[in-house]
């Protein structure tokens, strides 16, 4: 009787939504976002949309974590003052109630921030261009800016106003370069075998970030004589990372390996959204307090966290960061020097991303273009001046929108329907940004397993192609660094290549002189024969 009942029930659900789909489809939504012309449907898009935003939601709370650790436009001026009413200027690398509620302030306003300018990236990528990307400041960009730039606490080569300064400069740069179509052609002049790496590469480096214990799982973490090792220890170094005791014995990492399980079970399956039921089933077993797997723990960290998980629902205005931009700093030369390195590394790294995300799409055709292609490289480099104004690093299309790719994402419906979810975050933020790293990390290993079947299509019994894919797919994972791979890859292609050019060169110069000397004595010739008429 039971089963009869659930069977109904499915059956019943299932009706509902094929009504649906084609209730959208049919409609003037479904028609812009051309669902039945990519074979896709809304509940489809739905499904893809939850997944990709559950796999870069973290972004929320790293990028306004790590840029908090800058102080900000927090400033002396903000410290408490000493007994005698005096202010020094060490009071920003010591314990100073007044800064350290000044970067409270700083960091709630991130969240906002971070949140306000995903969702007006990712509205443009899916109504303009069409495309199903997910977009957020960028975590490496926010790491460069508060480690090399600003500084902890503001003991960097320049402020939190100037490094905004030059986050916009560049993004500006980036438009004019993607305007003039010249993006696009970059994307082109990278080699086959190095494109197809990159999908492999990046595949290889989400997975490799799913399995580190700060930002995943757990199961590999530093060793001083071998770099990494299999730690998922019972007891880690909160700081390093490194194991202290009880290797192989962590329950978060088993609890992720079930997460991944269930995504992997769904998948052989064919289960739609399996991704999704694997990072929830860790996610909410992971917020039952006083457990060996919960993430509030009873610890400062964990009292402040479930602290502001318990209020749910939360806003808070941006009034210290947004605007807050000066141009200053260009009155030196590293400045400069600056702009044009993070210019040219965002070129091929954002472009190369971009780029094999289509690929994994199937949206490149055998042209090697994608439909909307100009629009979708001036989207993704408008979107980085957005985050500029708001305070925030420059807004980067996201590898993690593979995730939600695999799951079907094909419109950028899907683009659209991540945007809503980050302005639901925009009031969330306690309970979004409460999701484990365990939780995210084995989706992030499923998309390296996914994102591997792309290296079948590489030619590995021609070397001259086999080495530079190689060195594009193993940079990526062991530097950290996406455009040191596809810049190794296109180096090492270019010098093996060489020797073929320089060979084509001689015989085309060689050619030329025969030519010429047979053109001399074809003039010799008829030079001899004027001569001799009477």
């Amino acid at each position: 009787m039971a089963v009869v009942f659930f069977a109904k029930l499915a059956e019943l659900w299932n009706n509902m939504e094929q009504r649906l789909n084609t209730a959208v489809s049919n409609s003037r939504v479904g028609r812009y976002f051309k669902l039945e012309a990519r074979t896709t449907c809304f509940t489809r898009e739905l499904r893809a949309a939850s997944t990709t935003f559950l796999a870069m939601a973290y972004t929320i709370t790293v990028v306004a974590t790590v840029l908090s650790e800058s102080g900000g436009t927090c400033s002396v001026s903000d410290c408490t003052p000493l007994e005698n009413g005096t202010l020094t200027q060490d009071c920003r690398s010591k314990a100073n109630i007044g800064y350290e509620n000044c970067i409270q302030t700083i960091k709630n306003e991130l969240i906002v921030a971070v949140s306000l300018s995903s969702m007006i990236g990712c509205f443009l990528m899916g109504v303009l261009a069409n495309m199903p990307f997910g977009l957020a400041p960028g975590t490496g960009q926010a790491m460069y800016m508060t480690y090399n730039l600003v500084g902890i606490h503001g003991s960097g080569i320049m402020s939190y106003q100037n490094a905004l300064g030059l986050w916009l400069s560049e993004s500006v740069l980036f438009i004019i370069i993607a305007a003039s179509g010249l993006r696009a052609k970059l994307a082109l002049f990278i080699p086959m075998s190095v494109r197809l790496a990159c999908a492999v590469g990046i595949g290889m480096f989400m997975a490799f970030v799913g399995l580190q214990f700060n930002q995943g799982v757990g199961l590999i973490g530093p060793d001083p004589s071998s770099l990494v090792t299999i730690t998922a220890c019972a007891q880690t170094n909160p700081t390093t990372g490194q194991c202290i005791k009880g290797r192989m014995q962590s329950p978060t990492f088993w609890l992720a390996s079930a997460g991944f399980l269930i995504m992997s079970y769904g998948l052989m399956n064919d289960v739609k959204g399996s991704m999704i039921y694997g990072i929830l089933f860790v996610t909410f077993i992971s917020w039952i307090r006083e457990t060996p797997v919960t993430y509030f723990p009873k610890t400062d960290a964990g009292e402040a966290r479930y602290k502001y998980f318990k209020k749910i629902v939360g806003f808070h205005k941006i009034k210290r960061i947004v605007g807050k931009i000066s141009f200053t700093r260009f009155k030196k030369g590293d400045t400069w020097a600056s702009l044009f390195t993070l210019l040219y590394i965002d070129l091929l790294a954002t472009t190369g991303g971009l780029y094999t995300l289509a690929e994994i799409g199937g949206f490149v055709n055998d042209q090697g273009t994608f439909e909307n292609e100009y629009m979708t490289y001036m989207l993704d480099a408008i979107a980085t001046v957005v985050g500029s104004f708001l305070g925030v690093p420059p807004v980067v299309t996201y590898n993690e929108s593979s995730t939600g790719i695999r799951e079907g994402g094909r419109t950028g419906l899907t683009a659209v329907i991540i945007g809503l979810y980050f302005f639901l975050s925009l009031f969330l933020a306690p309970l979004l940004t409460s999701v484990p790293p365990w939780a995210i990390g084995p989706s992030l290993v499923m998309v390296g397993v996914i994102m591997m079947k792309v290296a079948k299509d590489i030619d590995w019994s021609n070397i001259r192609e086999a080495v530079p894919a190689f060195i594009t797919m193993i940079l990526m994972p062991l530097t950290s660094s996406i455009p040191n791979g596809i810049i190794g890859g296109i180096g090492i292609y270019v010098a093996l290549h060489l020797y073929d050019f320089v060979l084509r060169l001689i015989r085309k110069v060689k050619k030329m002189k025969k030519k010429d000397a047979v053109e001399t004595e074809l003039a010799g010739e008829t030079t001899c024969t004027v001569g001799a008429v009477p």
